[in-house]
């Protein structure tokens, strides 16, 4: 509610159901990168696997979660 308590309405989901969405697809990707670039990249040096998995995340993962949260804010709103 805003000072004139009139109920505030935002575009975006609250801070922990965004934590948990993203929760839901991070972790997920990461384990299964793991198994599929795990025994590929085993001999590498964790800085180098490390930004692998980062990669795929932050260029793939993050694009595709926002639009989703993005959908579903849309969607509880309408």
């Amino acid at each position: 509610m805003n000072i004139t308590g009139q109920q505030v309405i935002t575009d975006h989901p609250s801070v922990h159901r965004r934590a948990l969405i993203t929760w839901i697809a991070v972790f997920p990707t990461i384990t299964i990168t793991l198994v599929l670039i795990g025994p590929m990249t085993a001999r590498t040096p964790l800085p180098f696997r490390t930004l692998i998995l980062t990669i795929i995340v932050v260029y793939l993962l993050v694009p595709a979660l926002t639009e989703t949260i993005r959908r579903l804010s849309a969607r509880m709103h309408s």
